[in-house]
């Protein structure tokens, strides 16, 4: 697994990083599986007032993500470093996922 930049400052200048940890079709694809998941359980939440239900929300979206990275890229999550901007960089990408900017 290579290592993450170090020093990015914002996320114009991370998330070019992020598409390129991104590359695998099946691992693009497990994320938006994931984000989306993430979705559906946040309206489920809200609709039915399962608080602890909360809990499951990173096993949900992480949990695809990561298998993404691990199985598929084969390179270390930039969440590790960069929790913030991967957060974004997720919901960024499920966004030109959906919209065809970025090939799904």
């Amino acid at each position: 697994m290579k290592d993450i930049p170090q020093k990015m400052t914002t996320f114009k200048e991370f998330y070019p990083f992020y598409l390129a940890e991104h590359q695998n079709q099946v691992s693009r694809r497990l994320h938006v599986i994931g984000s989306i998941l993430v979705l559906v359980l946040i309206t489920y939440i809200l609709i039915s007032q399962h608080w602890l239900m909360l809990l499951l929300l990173p096993v949900v979206g992480y949990g695809f993500a990561w298998v993404g990275h691990f199985f598929f890229e084969k390179n270390k999550p930039a969440t590790f470093q960069y929790p913030l901007y991967s957060f974004a960089g997720d919901w960024v990408m499920l966004w030109h996922c959906l919209t065809g900017k970025i090939k799904f």
